[in-house]
């Protein structure tokens, strides 16, 4: 008797003890951001509208039209007069960079958020197990990713990844490299450090496709400090729930739309091409078909489910069709919205897909206004803004949402591990925003050149 007994809770423990290691197993495959640090520049490199009109005219290749597209596009833009650019710009020397001078941009910025986020933490760099940095537009030899190791001495098993080419939604995909590594190695430290170096990417030519660029994008950078660490969980800000990404390269319009290239005359710069809008809408709606099973409520699945299946109906019964089409509501699973600041008009198409109010895009709108285009670190900006606005709550969900060339787009959905309130990049100015009116003065100052005729235009002094 007592030899079938055991012989039937030995397979019962056997299975329990399986059981109980996957469930061991997967909690250490779990995503903490313990801390991050945007960077802010020092204020001698804000560009204002004055200066930023004086960099503007000392582009000889540009005539009366190509004065009037820029006027258009900065006044409509969203971004205000105290974003930063790199130094090259106030030495008058955007046409002529050199490689010193991309490297010697991005080394302040290591110099200045890694330090921080690193002195905050109290932790040692040779603690560090991971690291991945994203810079698309600068690549050097040694890497990025070296001079850093170089710089803080880590340690000479440390797993780096560089990530170049990869555009505006490289923070995302490096938050999934560094999940992945976690899914095989226990109690790790990884360091993801996103930013664009502008100092050698200044467009100097005419074609208006291109121009766009020198107006939108601004210097910027995060570091970033994650765990896999159960102990770790209560001292955490986030904890990643899911990570979707989504790539259109295999389809040339989505793959042309936004690209490095020469243009006619040999001037290189970043083209955004008239397609970018429809490509970005065609991988933003596939994305949310993957992540929106993962981040609604049953629920809300089923209320959509029930709603498109009456509508087909309705159309089949009716020649007129049923109106507007169905979408889902993500505000019954997500609390707040990172949205990327590619620009104003990347920012309104998002919130009228998704429905959201003029409160889920703030952060958004306001980030683009003080701090500009920063790339693939934009996101963290406005996450630091909700922050800073003490929005975040124990048990809220933050959904990221990222564009990037390829073209990409990229999707996370953060929860918020604890009541979070710090001013991050914020803390000077958070009391200031939002303002009365995010118009600046470039029409105000420049608004005659609307009225200039092409016969008699001559380049301001």
């Amino acid at each position: 008797m007592e030899l079938f007994l055991m012989l039937y809770l030995v397979p019962i423990f056997f299975s329990l003890c399986i059981l109980w290691r996957k469930i061991d197993e997967r909690r250490d495959r779990e995503c903490y951001i313990l801390d991050y640090q945007c960077y802010k520049p020092t204020d001698d490199r804000m560009l204002n509208t004055e200066f930023s009109g004086d960099i503007i005219k000392r582009t000889k290749n540009l005539g009366l039209l190509e004065y009037q597209f820029l006027l258009k596009a900065i006044v409509s833009s969203g971004i205000g007069e105290q974003t930063y650019g790199p130094r090259i710009m106030f030495s008058g020397r955007e046409e002529n960079p050199t490689l010193d001078d991309g490297i010697s941009e991005m080394e302040e910025f290591f110099c200045d958020s890694i330090g921080k986020l690193l002195e905050r933490s109290g932790l040692s760099p040779s603690q560090i197990d991971v690291l991945v940095v994203n810079v698309s537009m600068l690549s050097a030899v040694p890497s990025l990713p070296a001079r850093i190791v170089n710089r803080y001495k880590m340690r000479d098993d440390i797993k780096v990844f560089n990530l170049t080419g990869m555009g505006c939604s490289a923070s995302v995909i490096s938050v999934d490299v560094v999940s992945n590594v976690f899914k095989s190695h226990k109690n790790r430290y990884a360091l993801v450090v996103t930013s664009e170096s502008l100092s050698p990417n200044w467009y100097s030519g005419s074609d208006r496709s291109m121009i766009l660029a020198n107006c939108l994008f601004r210097s910027g950078g995060c570091a970033i400090l994650l765990s896999n660490n159960r102990a770790l969980a209560d001292r955490a800000m986030f904890k990643l729930k899911c990570l979707v990404r989504t790539h259109h390269g295999a389809r040339d319009e989505s793959y042309d739309c936004c690209i490095q290239m020469e243009d006619a005359q040999g001037h290189t710069g970043f083209y955004l091409g008239k397609t970018l809008p429809k490509a970005a809408t065609r991988a933003f709606i596939d994305n949310l078909k993957q992540i929106s099973f993962k981040i609604l409520p049953i629920r809300e699945l089923v209320r959509f489910a029930a709603v498109v299946t009456y509508r087909k109906m309705t159309n089949w019964n009716s020649t007129k069709g049923s109106g507007q089409r169905p979408v889902l509501n993500f505000k019954t699973g997500v609390e707040h919205f990172c949205i990327h600041t590619g620009g104003k008009a990347v920012i309104n198409g998002i919130g009228a897909n998704l429905g959201l109010s003029e409160y889920d895009l703030e952060p958004a709108r306001m980030t683009l206004h003080r701090f500009g285009n920063t790339s693939a670190s934009s996101l963290w900006y406005v996450l630091a803004y909700m922050e800073a606005k003490k929005r975040l709550k124990k048990g809220d969900k933050v959904f990221m949402i990222s564009f990037g060339a390829g073209f990409k787009c990229n999707s996370c959905l953060w929860e918020v591990a604890r009541d979070l309130g710090d001013g991050n990049v914020w803390s000077d100015c958070i009391d200031s925003y939002p303002p009365e009116s995010i118009v600046n003065p470039f029409l105000e100052k420049y608004g005659w050149i609307k009225d200039e005729d092409p016969s008699t235009f001559k380049i301001p002094e």
